[in-house]
C-alpha cells in the first residue's frame, strides 16, 4: 500500500519556510556609503598631488613665506570638534560640493597661468579633475537623497604676470587644498557613521 506523499511534502513545505523566515537578514545599507568611499579615494589621490604642484625645496619655499594670501575666494575652512559633531547629511554635502567646485576652478584657472609662463602644469590639471570627479559625486549623492544641487559661481581670479606669481599662488594652492582633503575626509567619515555605514 503506498501511503499519500502530500502531507510530508506539505510538511517540508512549512519547516522550509519557517527556517527562511527566521534566518537573520543582511542590515540595510545605504546607497550614499559606496559613493562615501570613492570620494575619500579621491581626496587621497588630491592629497598626494598637492605635494607636486611647486616642485620647491623647503630652501626655495622660505623665499615666499612672507607672500600674502591673495586667493581670498578660497574656502576658508573651519575646523572644530563642535563643528564635527554637529554635522548634518544635506548641508554638509552641499557645502563640500560648493567647496570642491571652488577649488576645481581655481586649479582651472592655475593650470592655465602655468602653462601661459612656461611652467609645468601636469599636477594642476590632474588636480582639477579629480576634483572634478569628487564633483560629480557630491551631486550624484545630493540627487539620491532627494536634496537640491545649490548652482555654481565662478570666483574672482586675480590676474597673473609673471612665473614668481604663479609659484606663489602655487605654494598657496598646495597648502590649502591639502587643509581641504584632510578637513573633508573627516567630515566624510563622519556622515558614514551617520548614515550607518560599515566601517570597511
Amino acid at each position: 500500500m503506498i501511503r499519500d506523499p502530500a502531507p510530508c511534502l506539505l510538511h517540508l513545505l512549512l519547516l522550509a519556510e519557517l527556517f527562511v523566515r527566521s534566518s537573520p537578514r543582511p542590515a540595510h545599507r545605504s546607497p550614499l556609503c559606496g559613493t562615501f568611499k570613492e570620494m575619500v579615494l579621491q581626496l587621497i589621490s588630491l592629497s598626494n598631488i598637492s605635494k607636486k604642484l611647486h616642485h620647491l625645496t623647503d630652501n626655495e619655499l622660505v623665499s615666499f613665506e612672507a607672500v600674502q594670501h591673495r586667493l581670498d575666494d578660497l574656502p576658508d575652512i573651519q575646523s572644530t570638534a563642535a563643528r564635527f559633531s554637529s554635522l548634518k547629511m544635506n548641508e554638509s554635502l552641499s557645502q563640500l560640493l560648493s567647496y570642491t567646485r571652488s577649488f576645481r576652478l581655481h586649479f582651472d584657472w592655475l593650470k592655465t597661468a602655468k602653462e601661459n609662463n612656461s611652467l609645468s602644469s601636469q599636477s594642476a590639471g590632474g588636480a582639477a579633475e579629480h576634483l572634478l570627479q569628487l564633483s560629480n559625486l557630491l551631486t550624484e549623492s545630493l540627487l539620491q537623497i532627494g536634496k537640491e544641487v545649490p548652482p555654481s559661481r565662478p570666483p574672482p581670479l586675480p590676474p597673473v604676470s609673471t612665473a614668481f606669481n604663479v609659484l606663489g599662488f602655487s605654494v598657496e594652492m598646495s597648502n590649502r587644498l591639502l587643509v581641504f582633503c584632510d578637513w573633508s575626509k573627516r567630515v566624510l567619515l563622519c556622515l558614514r557613521k551617520l548614515d550607518g555605514c560599515p566601517r570597511h
